[in-house]
């Protein structure tokens, strides 16, 4: 019997348009067909870019892989620091990057399509913080379970050559997130640049949904309506759509999460929150309707969830279980006709 007396009928209509949605998505680019991790080697002035962190102008560098046929492939990129609070000095000693690739180069290639894409880097080098990138790579993996409407991420073990320092090595994990102009030909919608929306413009299914999913992973850092002031709309979330049409409000940037646990990140001093552990549903209620039908979808997809954490390389069994632990307390919370009522149904917005 479910919690809050949803109907089959309402379950299966989630099910059924999320379905709708999936066939409706088209196929990401070639990087993001395969969940392999990807061994590859940039070669740049790599402490020129820790200690300056240049974001208005590129320095120059080398991107290599191996291709299917097992040759090396090298390529020219364009690489600068990104981001706002992990580019601080103080927060993360190796900041994240924009890599920019040229189209010319990449074509028929395995980053067919790729111009500038996010790369997030490992922020300090240690295994804490090997960890933590792992869990927000998770993070994001674990929204691709759930929907085709989200970011699509490629985890790769690289191998960092610094030419200002006698070409000195250091591996570590990143990843490649989809970039939102891709992600807007996939969902057949342009992305919007647009300062604010409003609730009632969000396509009411999928934002359950994603509230849901923020709810799961324990993240409170965003707003789907509004950007941070002097940014476009929003926060930590990028809308698409069209005018007449209800809008997708996509999330991403999930390292103050819960499950990621950042030693940088805190809790949102606004919600009166004593962790960033600790949960705080943020969905809004006139889409409580829909909350027995994502439910019931995100029952569907535990095991396939909880599949990612046992099956990623570079977890100690720790953290595997510290992991593991958080998420099943949610289906714990799923489980209870009270949790329920205190955790969703008297908690939304």
């Amino acid at each position: 019997m479910s919690p809050i007396r949803w109907t089959l009928a309402a379950a299966a209509g989630l099910l059924a348009a999320t379905a709708a949605n999936a066939q409706a998505v088209g196929a990401p680019d070639p990087l993001f067909q395969s969940d392999n991790i990807l061994d590859v080697r940039i070669i740049a002035p790599l402490s020129t870019l820790r200690i300056d962190r240049p974001v208005e102008y590129e320095l120059a560098g080398k991107f290599q892989f191996t291709n299917a046929a097992g040759e090396t492939t090298e390529l020219d990129i364009g690489i600068r620091a990104r981001g706002k609070y992990r580019l601080q000095k103080d927060v993360c000693r190796f900041p994240p990057l924009r890599l920019n690739f040229k189209t010319s180069q990449t074509k028929n290639t395995l980053f067919h399509n790729l111009d500038k894409v996010k790369l997030v880097t490992h922020c300090q080098s240690s295994s804490r913080y090997q960890s933590v990138l792992l869990r927000e790579y998770i993070a994001y993996r674990i929204l691709n379970t759930l929907t085709d409407i989200s970011f699509r991420v490629r985890l790769m073990r690289i191998t960092y050559v610094d030419t200002d320092n006698d070409n000195d090595e250091n591996v570590q994990y990143g990843f490649i997130i989809e970039h939102r102009e891709r992600l807007a030909m996939r969902l057949h919608k342009p992305y919007l640049k647009i300062p604010k929306t409003r609730v009632s413009t969000l396509e009411p299914r999928y934002m359950n949904l994603v509230s849901v999913y923020q709810y799961l992973i324990g993240n409170t850092d965003f707003s789907p309506i509004v950007g941070q002031k002097g940014h476009d709309c929003c926060h930590n979330h990028v809308l698409f759509g069209v005018a007449g049409e209800s809008i997708w409000s996509v999330p991403y940037d999930f390292d103050h999460a819960g499950l990621v646990d950042a030693p940088h990140a805190g809790p949102n001093p606004k919600f009166r929150l004593h962790s960033v552990k600790e949960r705080l549903y943020r969905g809004r209620c006139n889409n409580n309707d829909y909350l027995g039908a994502t439910f019931t979808l995100f029952t569907n997809r535990q095991d396939d969830i909880l599949k990612l954490i046992n099956e990623q390389d570079g977890l100690s069994n720790n953290v595997r279980k510290s992991m593991s632990t958080y998420l099943t307390r949610f289906y714990k919370t799923l489980g209870s006709e009270r949790r329920v009522k205190r955790e969703f149904v008297k908690k939304c917005m």
